[in-house]
């Protein structure tokens, strides 16, 4: 099979999308198990793109249960190179307002449960993480939503990622606040850490479905008004995607996010476990 160098990671709505041509599915194997669901691979206007349902078709699996290990190293085994990824967030801010969307530049990570890197068992690793997003991707993501009608677009922000699956509390929500964060949701990590330590690029669209709940001239959030924001947020995902795809094949590589794990390992190489390094080859280099 011929690598497909972009990926799509988000809801059902985005890898059912029209227009999609040679259409499969592939239910790869991982060391690190399954991906969320099966990947369907497809061409859109002639580019090959992988959608991978992040939380299984039908929304099966909570934020803590994404196989995020799993779904990143089947992504670099098709050879994606760069990941568009599409996520509901609430806002933490005025100016971000429910079905604006956003391209963050920054993450706080709160998160407690989940596996978050490739590196351990023999092996260690440290890579650097100061700009979490690919900043030339996340600038095509922007532009292209210039295209899009009825759109109101934001580029930059910091988004804290929780580990849910409640939303926030009031304390939290204003803790949040006080920290300068205008976005927060459930998705981004470990997603983002680990895409970075494979070395993809990952660029992140946020939908905004709600004002989380430190807004008090609107309803606290729950998951009706979410569902109903993400309805409308999702044929503009769409479309974006459709927008950008030609641009974002076109544009070359972020060479020191592909080369991030390059020197991250400093385990001395006769320590390293055999196992360990049978299950990081091809998805950490270095190895």
């Amino acid at each position: 099979m011929e690598p497909v160098r972009i990926a799509v990671i988000g809801g059902s709505g985005l890898y059912s999308m029209e227009g999609l041509d040679k259409v499969r599915e592939v239910t790869p194997d991982t060391p690190f198990g399954k991906p969320s669901d099966a990947i369907t691979v497809a061409e859109l206007d002639g580019i090959p793109l992988a959608f991978l349902p992040r939380h299984g078709k039908g929304h099966r699996l909570l934020p803590t249960e994404v196989p995020s290990r799993a779904n990143i190293a089947a992504l670099k085994g098709l050879g994606v190179e760069k990941i568009l990824s599409f996520s509901a967030v609430g806002s933490l801010c005025q100016e971000m307002a429910p079905r604006h969307f956003v391209v963050p530049d920054q993450l706080i990570d709160r998160t407690r449960h989940r596996p978050d890197t490739f590196f351990g068992d023999g092996i260690v690793g440290h890579v650097a993480f100061a700009d979490p997003f690919a900043n030339s991707l996340g600038k095509i993501l922007f532009d292209g939503m210039a295209e899009l009608n009825d759109v109101t677009r934001h580029h930059g922000g910091t988004l804290v990622c929780m580990e849910g699956p409640l939303f926030s509390t009031r304390g939290e929500s204003e803790l949040y606040r006080s920290w300068g964060a205008q976005l927060i949701n459930m998705s981004a990590l470990p997603e983002s850490k680990l895409a970075r330590e494979a070395g993809i690029e990952y660029g992140l669209v946020c939908m905004v479905t709600d004002y989380d709940c430190w807004h008090t001239d609107h309803d606290d959030v729950d998951i009706q008004m979410v569902i109903a924001n993400l309805v409308a947020n999702g044929a503009n995902a769409q479309e974006l995607i459709r927008k950008v795809l030609p641009k974002v094949a076109a544009a070359p590589r972020d060479e020191a996010i592909a080369k991030a794990s390059e020197f991250a390992v400093i385990t001395a190489p006769e320590l390293r476990p055999a196992d360990t390094v049978a299950r990081l080859k091809g998805i950490i280099d270095g190895i």
